[in-house]
Order: structure tokens, then C-alpha cells, then sequence
């Protein structure tokens, strides 16, 4: 053997033995048999289809994000006009990215305010058909970073929520080439209903002041105060559930007039637990909680100069109850309601977790119980084996001895698949599998063509040393055209497919670039190996 070949074979020996520890050896090296089954089954990790749980992809309406920072600018100017006191008629928010201020007194001083401080999110302009009226414009840039910073949020508080369940590795990612969609699995989660239910709670708490109130319904509530509602002011809906509201059905919908400015907001939550309404009544669940330092520092004054009057509890933009104020208060406060322990301890933890800053939509949803996952492994595994065994039969009855050459080429394959599988912390599916069995047939397929190619120079009398390295020669060229263009499409696949079908992707990529090493380097390394034992006479068993 010549020292090229010795090396060969000693670099792919290394290799094997890296890839069977990737396998069996970590995270502690086995002992026993069955610690290589644990070591293994930590390794390669389960797609969803394979172990069992729930599949979610989610939109969020990035647009109420923007919205929002538009409605809070309205009443941010309002508040200023009036303190600094510059005239309008009028000011309100014409869409989501722009606001009409009508008939201003004061141009130069009204431009000069937006100039200062408003001008890196907002642009100002003369309003068309207006006399003295001006339109602010949200800048692109800043619907960029409300879209961003949208969508970080977003990630994060569905994050807090779900650990908060105690599920166990929760994927939460971006999703796709939008910018707007998220990635949730979450493995062994067969009942995807109270996980909706916890992603989806809005989380928003506002404590606000009632100015009147209740009404039966909301045109009530205008005509109470002759149809224009006081500055600052609007109409929120709640339920009836105390049945003291006059002409008010038990849980009916009642209307509140409330301040439009919250005095406290989720944002000032320092914790949030779930207790008893009621000890006599087990079933009677409340939501506790505690303001941080700062916003007692606000509460308790407010509360102290409101005291006889409503304070308004509202969640997700509807009031969950008006209790009176009988004292001042600092720090505590409640939410009662008609809540389940299950319920009391899902807003609890949604509380805690913080208010998503926009809704979100639900796209997709897919759910795979355990015992099905299993079945998929065990009818995946099957057919991954029997295809092996066809194939290294075949190649065993029709290349004879040079058949047993790309068994090991296949073995080999597969090895180095799966321990990239895990170097890379990839996830296997159920496609991934298919991309396993196409891949084995992708390796048959390139040792045929070298098997062939030798048989042709053996026929045309070159000896078998030469007929070999003319065989690899000519097949390369062939053998890498057919894996680069199978790659540039499961690229594509990649890039533009889902979940399963990146994992086919995945794993067909990763397949035929160990293809390429064992059907050419070990193959032909193999061939080297075995005419360096054989006479220069003899035949080559192909």
C-alpha cells in the first residue's frame, strides 16, 4: 500500500469515529447499551410529525401597531395644543399613518412643536382644500422601526407565555421572507386550544377613571351627554355581572363613560397571581396584583382624590369590572370576574408576561398526536432499511465483489447524514426521512455510473488499476452535475417551502454532499485499497 492510500484510509477512519461520537458519545460518553440508545435519541432530534405536538404559524397585524402609535399621537398634540395654547377646530387620525389638524391659529408655532419633537417619526405638510390646516405623515423609517420593535415584542412576550406553561423546548421564531409572520412548535402539546387562548390574550390592563355610567347600550351612553362625548373621554363597553344596572339583563353588555388616558397600564405590573374570590366558594377565582414602585407613587394620590368614585378595570379594551374606590390604595388591586382556576391562572400569567402590541391572526395549525409520530418513525425506519437492503443486494448480485465496495459507501453515507443531522442541530421529519431514502438512491446511483464506466475500460483491455482511475475520472464530472443541480433545487425548496418541506430540503442537501465524498473519495480510496492487495494479474470482481 502506498503511503497516498494509507492516508486516505486513515483520514477516513478519523472520520467515521467523529461521526459515530457526534452519534452515540455525547453528551456522556455510554457505558451500556442502553445509554447509547439515550445518547442517540438526544442527538437527532424529532420533527413534530415524528414525536407528537403542535404546529403554529401565526401573523401579526403589524398595522394596529401603527395605528396605535397614530392614535397616541393625536392625543399627544391634543394635550400640547391646548397647554401651550394653540388654537385648531379640530384634530383626528384620517388613516393609520396620517392626521388631519384643522384650522390652526398659530402656523409657525404649531410647525416649530413638530419640527422639535416629532420630526424623526412625523413629516407635516399644508392640507389639501384647508385653510390653516396641516397633515402629519408617519415616515417610512418609522414605520420600519414600529414594524421591527413590533415584532421583537411579539417574539418575546409569546416566549414569556409559553415558558410561563412550562412546555418543554418551545420553538418560537420569524417565520419565512415576510416580516411579519411567527414560528411556533411546541413538541409533546397535543391540545393546541388553551395555547391559543393564552398566544392570543390581547394582555392589555388600563385602570381608568369613570365619569358616568353604566348605560344599556352605547347610544344611551351618547345621548347622556347630548350626543358629543367631553374631550378626552370615550365610551367602553363591559358586562353587567353584578345585576344592578337598571334595564340591564345579568351579563348583558353595559357601557362605561371612562377617561381616554389611563392612570395605570399592564406596563406598570410588577407581578400578577391568580386566588380565591371566595373561600366559601372554591370555585370563585380572582387575579391579584402588584403595581411597581413608580406607578404606586401614582396610584395612591389618584386613588386618594377619587375616593367614592368608579375606577374601571378593563382588559383588551373591555371593562371587566367598575368596583367603587373606598380608600386610597398604593400598590394592590384585583380583578374579578367569573374565572376558573385554569382561566385566573392563564390571565395571570398573560398579565406578567406582558401586552402583545398588536393582534395577531392565526395561518396555519397542525397538531400530531405521539402514537402517530411513532407510527410515522417505525413506518420511515422500515422503509428506510428495506430500501438499503434491496439496494445492497442488488449491488451485491450485479457488481459482485465491488459491490460489497458501495455498501460501505452507503453505510458510510448515512453515518455521516445523520451525525450532521446532528453537529448541525437539525431536525428530522417525516420528509426528512424521504430525503434520507432518495438519498440512498442518489448513492447508488453514482457508484453505477463509475461501476459502469470501469467495465467499459476493463472491456477496452486497460488493466485494473487503470481501468478504475479512468472510471472515477470520466463519472466526476457526471456525478457532481447531477448533485449540484439536485442541491440548487432543494435550495429553492429551502427557501421557499415550510416546515416539512425544509426538512426534506435539509436533509436531501446534507445527503448528497456525503454522497459526494463516499461515492468518489471512499469508493475510489476502497478500489485503491484492494488492488494494492491483489496481483497485478488478476481480475477485478466487478
Amino acid at each position: 500500500m502506498n503511503s497516498n492510500v494509507k492516508w486516505k484510509a486513515i483520514f477516513i477512519v478519523l472520520v467515521v469515529l467523529f461521526s459515530i461520537y457526534m452519534l452515540i458519545g455525547l453528551p456522556t460518553f455510554p457505558t451500556s447499551i442502553a445509554q447509547i440508545k439515550e445518547n442517540f435519541g438526544q442527538q437527532i432530534k424529532l420533527g413534530l410529525d415524528l414525536q407528537g405536538g403542535t404546529h403554529l404559524i401565526l401573523q401579526v397585524q403589524v398595522q394596529d401597531a401603527i395605528a396605535q402609535e397614530t392614535d397616541q399621537m393625536v392625543d399627544r398634540l391634543n394635550r400640547q395644543l391646548r397647554d401651550k395654547g394653540i388654537g385648531f377646530d379640530e384634530i383626528r387620525r384620517v388613516d393609520d399613518t396620517h392626521i388631519l389638524v384643522r384650522n390652526v391659529t398659530q402656523g409657525t408655532a404649531f410647525r416649530d412643536l413638530i419640527a422639535q419633537q416629532y420630526s424623526n417619526y412625523w413629516d407635516s405638510s399644508s392640507a389639501a382644500g384647508e385653510v390653516n390646516g396641516y397633515t402629519l405623515t408617519l415616515r417610512q423609517s418609522a414605520i420600519a422601526q414600529i414594524n421591527d420593535s413590533t415584532m421583537t415584542q411579539s417574539v418575546e412576550t409569546i416566549g414569556r407565555r409559553i415558558n410561563a406553561l412550562g412546555l418543554t423546548e418551545p420553538t418560537i421564531q420569524l417565520h419565512g421572507r415576510k416580516d411579519n409572520e411567527i414560528l411556533i412548535q411546541l413538541p409533546g402539546e397535543g391540545d393546541p386550544s388553551r395555547i391559543r387562548d393564552v398566544i392570543q390574550a390581547g394582555g392589555q390592563l388600563e385602570l381608568r377613571l369613570v365619569k358616568s355610567g353604566p348605560y344599556t347600550s352605547q347610544a344611551e351612553g351618547l345621548g347622556a351627554n347630548n350626543g358629543i362625548l367631553p374631550v378626552g373621554t370615550e365610551l367602553m363597553p363591559g358586562k353587567n355581572e353584578s345585576r344592578t344596572t337598571p334595564g340591564a339583563t345579568p351579563n348583558a353588555e353595559i357601557w362605561y363613560l371612562v377617561d381616554r388616558a389611563p392612570v395605570v397600564t399592564g406596563k406598570d405590573l410588577r407581578s400578577a397571581k391568580e386566588a380565591h374570590n371566595n373561600p366559601n366558594n372554591p370555585g370563585q377565582w380572582q387575579v391579584n396584583f402588584t403595581l411597581s414602585q413608580d406607578a404606586a407613587k401614582r396610584f395612591g394620590p389618584f386613588t386618594a382624590a377619587n375616593i367614592g368614585r368608579q375606577l374601571a378595570i378593563v382588559l383588551d379594551h373591555k371593562i371587566e369590572s367598575a368596583p367603587n374606590i373606598n380608600g386610597r390604595i398604593d400598590d394592590n388591586g384585583m380583578i374579578e370576574g367569573n374565572f376558573s382556576q385554569e382561566s385566573a391562572h392563564d390571565l395571570a400569567l398573560v398579565l406578567s408576561a406582558g401586552a402583545l402590541p398588536a393582534s395577531i391572526k392565526y395561518l396555519e395549525q397542525r397538531t400530531v398526536g405521539p402514537s402517530l409520530g411513532a407510527d410515522s418513525i417505525r413506518h420511515g425506519v422500515q422503509a428506510s432499511v428495506l430500501s438499503l437492503v434491496v439496494v445492497m443486494l442488488f449491488m451485491l448480485f450485479y457488481y459482485r465483489l465491488s459491490g460489497a465496495n458501495a455498501v460501505l459507501a452507503l453505510i458510510l453515507n448515512l453515518l455521516l447524514l445523520l451525525a450532521a443531522l446532528s453537529l448541525a442541530g437539525a431536525v428530522l421529519t417525516l420528509p426528512g426521512i424521504a430525503g434520507v431514502i432518495l438519498t440512498i438512491g442518489m448513492g447508488v446511483d453514482s457508484n453505477v455510473l463509475v461501476f459502469e464506466r470501469i467495465r467499459e475500460e476493463i472491456r477496452n483491455g486497460k488493466s485494473a488499476a487503470a481501468a478504475v482511475e479512468a472510471g472515477f475520472d470520466k463519472a466526476f464530472l457526471t456525478i457532481i452535475d447531477t448533485h449540484v443541480t439536485t442541491v440548487v433545487s432543494a435550495f429553492f425548496l429551502f427557501w421557499f417551502g415550510t416546515g416539512p418541506i425544509k426538512g426534506f430540503a435539509i436533509t436531501l442537501t446534507i445527503g448528497l454532499i456525503a454522497n459526494i465524498f463516499t461515492a468518489i473519495f471512499v469508493s475510489k480510496t476502497i478500489f485503491q485499497y484492494h488492488l494494492s492487495k491483489m496481483d497485478r494479474q488478476a481480475e477485478l470482481s466487478i
